[in-house]
């Protein structure tokens, strides 16, 4: 059972550092005024992302496929659940037509969850990176993938088109799956991040979770080492957020030196990249963090070289 409704009156205040502003400025009515013209739909709005302000102020957007209803009701996603659509067959020329005027160095696409698909839109997300590759041959792609349930099939469809970056959401720690994410599986994340680098070794793996949803210290760097094994390169940790009243309650506000921490320990656990603060969400800063990435696993190979 998804977690109760937590009432206004034991609501936890908001501390300082996890307040932003709101949106306001010419950049961000800018970047609104181009996703309506090219109807597309994007998780910032979708999620309610507290970044949407910063990101969209530089022109920086996650595009979101496949529709803009989710076949999952996740506790902690503020998407609408329901029954999709037909897929939009000329979605992925549209997409690309649309990234090419927007004249981006680096996009991010993701999904909602299409278990409604007998791949889980393996084929539309790949359809999506060719026609990007072929309209604008210098935009690196990173993607933000459903798990794929269920559709083993599946991951070699996506990872075989070469996104860049394939980034798949382990979300929260494993003892929380049952009342935050349902209808997922804990190691079938694991194990499609796993594929996805046994595949295709030279592509960038990414993963984050939520914290402050009720989680322990040790249960995250047990995230962490379990990442690890999956050799995944890059992962992001960020402050859980509740969108509404009938989603899961935030447990505790964790501290940017917690944060901190975090960042620390997992860079020594191997990972080249790490973005852990109260704001970091999966794309936040995804332009700048993969050109640190490829610059991390350039020098490491130096060394190995040398």
């Amino acid at each position: 059972m998804p977690p109760a409704p937590q009432s206004n009156e034991n609501k936890l205040p908001k501390p300082d550092w996890i307040r932003v502003k709101a949106p306001q400025s010419q950049g961000f009515l800018d970047t609104h005024a181009l996703m309506r013209k090219n109807k597309l739909n994007t998780v910032c709005e979708e999620a309610a992302c507290p970044n949407i302000g910063e990101c969209w102020s530089k022109g920086h957007a996650t595009v979101m496929i496949m529709g803009d209803t989710c076949t999952r009701a996740c506790a902690f996603c503020n998407i609408k659940t329901g029954v999709p659509n037909k897929l939009d067959a000329e979605e992925p020329k549209n997409l690309a037509e649309a990234i090419a005027k927007l004249n981006l160095k680096h996009v991010v696409i993701t999904s909602v969850d299409r278990d409604d698909l007998a791949d889980g839109g393996a084929e539309h997300f790949a359809q999506c990176i060719e026609y990007i590759r072929t309209t604008s041959p210098d935009t690196t792609i990173e993607i933000l993938t459903p798990d794929f349930l269920r559709k083993e099939h599946a991951i070699p469809v996506v990872a075989g088109a070469r996104p860049d970056v394939f980034n798949h959401n382990i979300e929260t720690v494993p003892s929380l799956y049952h009342s935050i994410r349902p209808g997922a599986r804990y190691f079938n994340s694991l194990h499609l991040l796993k594929t996805v680098k046994e595949l295709q070794p030279t592509v960038f793996t990414k993963s984050g979770i939520m914290v402050g949803l009720g989680e322990t210290s040790e249960e995250v760097l047990q995230v962490m080492d379990d990442l690890r094994s999956a050799d995944v390169d890059f992962m992001t940790i960020g402050q859980y957020l509740q969108p509404t009243p009938k989603h899961a309650p935030v447990k505790r506000y964790v501290t940017p030196e917690e944060f901190d921490y975090f960042q620390r320990v997992a860079y020594t656990k191997g990972f080249l990249m790490v973005s852990a603060s109260p704001l970091t969400r999966s794309s936040y800063h995804a332009d700048a963090d993969f050109a640190k990435m490829r610059d991390a696993r350039n020098a490491k190979l130096q060394r190995g070289n040398s």
